[in-house]
C-alpha cells in the first residue's frame, strides 16, 4: 500500500486557553476525494490553515508527499503542491480575469521559465477548463458569484497543485450552480488532483466524497464512507443538538 499524499498526526492548535485542534490525525490518499465537515467552530478552517501554512500547529506533524512541512512558510507549501481556494473570493478587481491568473501562475510557480506568451497560453487553458475562457479579457469585478468561485478555483489551479483544498466553494450558490462547481471539482479529481472539500451543503458532500471526516470542538468524532458518517449519532448531535 502506497504512502498517503497527506498525513496529519497528533495535530494540536491553541489560541490562548482555547484548544482549536486536539490530537487530530488523518491520512488523505493520492487521488482521493475527501470531505471535511463539522459545525461552525469545529476546527475545520484551523486544520486547513495549519496544512496550508496560514497557521503554525503547536503540536503534531504534517507530512506531504513524505516531507515534514510543519515549519515551511505558506508560499513554499504552495510551490510544493498544496493549493487552496477561499470561501470569499478576493480577486484583484482592477485586473482582468486573465491578469488575475497570470499573477497566480507567477506566484505559485516561481521560476517557471515560461515566456510571456506561454504563460498566457497556460492561463487561458486553465480558464478553459473552468468554463471561463470567454471571460478572460473582462474585469474580474464583472463576474457573477458562480464565476467568481470558478476563478478562485482557477487561481488555485495555477500553482499546478497535487492537493487542492476547496473551502466552501458552493456557499450561497443556487442548486444548478452547486452542480456546476461539483462537476468541475470531480473533473479536476479525475485529472489526477487530490481534493479536500470543506462544505456545509450535505448533498454536495455526499455526492462528491469518497470518504468524510467530521470534526466537533477540535476533535474527530467520525470518519469513514459518507453514509456511515451521516448516520453517526455523534455527527447528528453535533449539527442538530442532542
Amino acid at each position: 500500500m502506497s504512502a498517503p499524499l497527506l498525513r496529519v498526526a497528533g495535530l494540536s492548535k491553541r489560541f490562548g486557553g482555547f484548544t482549536a485542534l486536539d490530537d487530530v490525525s488523518v491520512d488523505v490518499a493520492q487521488g482521493e476525494r475527501f470531505g471535511l465537515i463539522g459545525p461552525n467552530g469545529s476546527g475545520k478552517t484551523t486544520l486547513i490553515n495549519c496544512v496550508s501554512g496560514a497557521l503554525r500547529n503547536d503540536g503534531g506533524t504534517i507530512l506531504f508527499a513524505g516531507e515534514e512541512i510543519s515549519r515551511l512558510p505558506a508560499f513554499v507549501r504552495t510551490r510544493r503542491g498544496i493549493a487552496r481556494s477561499f470561501q470569499i473570493p478576493r480577486p484583484f478587481k482592477s485586473m482582468t480575469v486573465l491578469e488575475n491568473l497570470l499573477v497566480a501562475i507567477d506566484f505559485g510557480r516561481a521560476g517557471h521559465g515560461l515566456s510571456a506568451d506561454a504563460t498566457e497560453d497556460e492561463a487561458i487553458g486553465i480558464l478553459g477548463t473552468m468554463g471561463l475562457k470567454d471571460k478572460a479579457r473582462i474585469l474580474s469585478s464583472q463576474l457573477s458569484q458562480v464565476e467568481l468561485r470558478k476563478m478562485e478555483l482557477a487561481r488555485a489551479m495555477a500553482a499546478k497543485p497535487k492537493l487542492l483544498i476547496s473551502d466552501e466553494a458552493m456557499a450561497g450558490l443556487s442548486g444548478s450552480e452547486i452542480d456546476e462547481v461539483l462537476d468541475l471539482l470531480i473533473r479536476l479529481n479525475e485529472a489526477g488532483i487530490t481534493i479536500i472539500m470543506i462544505e456545509h451543503i450535505m448533498h454536495a458532500v455526499m455526492r462528491f466524497s469518497q470518504r468524510v471526516m467530521c470534526l466537533d470542538a477540535g476533535r474527530i468524532i467520525a470518519q469513514g464512507v459518507p453514509q456511515a458518517v451521516m448516520d453517526d449519532r455523534r455527527v447528528q448531535e453535533a449539527y442538530l443538538g442532542a
